[in-house]
Parts: structure tokens; sequence; C-alpha cells
């Protein structure tokens, strides 16, 4: 898979997006990276997720805003007679950014509203008090590039 050049196109960037399921946060944690799979929503080049009110995300978060995310969507294996020549077909983003903590209830609701559009077509009221109990953030995306296999499909 060597040889595969990242581009910027947001067509494409966001094609990929709003085709994916998850989205993988990647949160410094010392020296040793944090990965977490998230439910997401994406708009205006901007990521939004909700959680729980305490956990380990949320400690390295309040630490570090600093982030990458990714994206990928796997369509096929391509198998060799020689395994060392399998390859797959393969679409991804990886981005990089920086959180920031939504506090205003109407931001939140409004955030929440985003991730649930990410998942159905479906206008889902979102409660007030449920809102205000949330975390919500935000990651404020400074670039990202889509990568591709084969290169043109």
């Amino acid at each position: 898979m060597a040889g595969k050049q990242p581009c910027t196109d947001l067509e494409k960037i966001e094609t990929l997006i709003h085709k994916a399921m998850v989205c993988r946060l990647g949160i410094n944690h010392g020296k040793t990276p944090y990965v977490i799979p998230l439910c997401f929503g994406y708009r205006d080049n901007t990521l939004y997720f909700h959680s729980g009110p305490e956990g380990k995300k949320l400690n390295l978060l309040k630490t570090d805003q600093n982030v990458c995310f990714e994206f990928d969507r796997i369509t096929e294996v391509i198998e060799n007679r020689n395994p060392c020549f399998w390859d797959v077909k393969y679409q991804s983003v990886i981005g990089y950014g920086k959180t920031k903590f939504i506090e205003d209830t109407k931001e939140k609701m409004a955030a929440l509203e985003i991730i649930i559009s990410q998942y159905t077509d479906s206008r889902l009221k979102i409660e007030k008090a449920r809102a205000k109990a949330t975390v919500v953030f935000q990651v404020a995306i400074d670039n990202m590039t889509f990568k591709q296999n084969p290169e043109k499909e």
C-alpha cells in the first residue's frame, strides 16, 4: 500500500465522514497515545461528541486539548496466492484539531442534534434536562487528509 498520497479534497473527505459510523479519537496521555472509538457528528469543519460526566477521556482532554481523529472504510480484501501481496481497497481520513467543552445548554442541544443527524434523518427531540446533564465537546479541525486505495476508483 506504499505510495498512496494523501489529498485535501474536501468533497472526498466529507463524503467519507458522512458515511462513517465511528470516529476514532486519539488523545494525548503522556508518552502513550489513547485512542477511543466514538459516536460523532460533523458540520462546518467541526466534530461533535457526547459523553457521560466522568472518565479517562474527559480527564485527558481537560489536560491537553490537541487530538488526532480517524475515519476509514474498507470495501474489499484483495487476495493473492502469496499472502505477502494481499491488499485492501479502502478510504481513510486523518485529521488534527483542538477540543473545547460546550457548556451552554442551547449550544449542547444544537451539538447533540448534529450528532443525531449523523445516524438518522428523523427529527428527534432532546430534553433540555438531559442535554444539561450530558458532557458535550467539539473538535475544531485544523487540517484533514484523505487517502484511498486504489488511488482512483
